[in-house]
């Protein structure tokens, strides 16, 4: 496992921190050297095309764009970015939908915001929707259905990047209990996160409590808590309304994941339970510097592993649009 000095000294207060820093790049470069080697190993004369569409102005969305770009050139992908005005951004994915030079299409939300980007989601052909975030790949996550083909189970759904990452750094850590069937290996766990956007907080909500863990999830307005129930008996998760506050969230979970889109926000680290994990994906630092003096693992930030998924999902579409197995 990579990451900073497990014993190390906080220099503010001469104390020591026996806390490991899980750095996001650690946990990324065994998927990008997977991706390089599946590219490198294409018996086909053509390289996977993933191509971006960027039509706003937000700063975050063309650094990701820029992260995108500059993963994709490490592994052999192919990456091309397209600008637009938003109101051209319809008639381009629909191009992009049916050229069969384009094997994977992204967009860098927000667009319009609201109903109208969750339409554009829903605008990207399923055999080429890098992001799983059309209707049928979030239909099938919130029912617990894993493939696209439930009879044959030839081809996995495609989950959305940031969710995808963050269970692939939960994993990494040995928050997973390996031991236990796949799909119930979180039983036992409770987990708060604090965010539950459509396009993050709540898939991700979702699929913890899919593979076995109770899970609070945290909006500004009240918490939910997301469970297969006593022994983890049903097939896909419920949703029950709670009266736990977050201070009473907080004290019971194992892991604590934030995802706040503000630079105010910080989470007060004596609400932590001792030896928390706790991962942040906001682009914003939701953790206080006190947090390695509670946490025994702390993760500040996702976005590599975001991208090495995103080019994980293109090889997948690829591969079903190709038909080559396995890839």
């Amino acid at each position: 496992m990579s990451g900073s000095n497990s014993r190390s000294i906080d220099t503010k207060s001469n104390t020591l921190v026996n806390c490991k820093t899980i750095l996001a790049s650690s946990v990324a470069k065994s998927y990008i050297s997977q991706i390089k080697e599946s590219v490198l190993g294409l018996s086909t004369n053509e390289t996977p095309l993933l191509v971006g569409f960027l039509a706003n102005n937000d700063e975050f969305a063309r650094k990701y764009a820029e992260w995108t770009e500059k993963t994709c050139n490490e592994t052999g992908i192919r990456f091309e970015l397209r600008e637009c005005q938003r109101t051209e951004l319809e008639n381009m994915l629909d191009v992009a939908n049916y050229d069969e030079k384009v094997h994977g299409i992204m967009v860098y939300y927000p667009v319009f915001g609201g109903s109208q980007d969750q339409y554009l989601q829903n605008s990207i052909s399923v055999m080429k929707d890098v992001e799983g975030l059309c209707h049928t790949y979030r239909s099938n996550m919130y029912h617990n259905i894993r493939f696209l083909d439930p009879i044959k189970k030839e081809q996995k759904c495609i989950l959305p990047c940031t969710p995808l990452a963050m269970l692939k750094i939960l994993e990494y850590i040995g928050v997973y209990n390996k031991i236990l069937t796949e799909g119930n290996r979180l039983h036992g766990k409770t987990i708060t996160v604090i965010n539950r956007s459509e396009v993050v907080g709540r898939p991700l909500a979702s699929l913890l409590a899919n593979d076995g863990a109770n899970v609070y999830s945290v909006d500004i307005n009240d918490i939910l808590l997301f469970h297969r129930g006593a022994g983890i008996l049903k097939k896909r998760h419920e949703v029950s309304e709670t009266k736990v506050k977050l201070e009473e969230a907080l004290a019971k979970s194992d892991v604590v994941i934030t995802g706040v889109p503000s630079q105010d926000y910080k989470l007060d680290s004596s609400l932590l339970k001792e030896g928390v994990i706790a991962v942040n994906f906001s682009s914003f630092k939701n953790f206080n510097d006190d947090i390695k003096k509670k946490a025994s693992i702390y993760v500040p930030s996702v976005g590599k592993v975001t991208v090495a998924m995103l080019e994980r999902n293109l090889l997948r579409l690829y591969g079903y649009q190709k038909k080559i197995e396995n890839l």
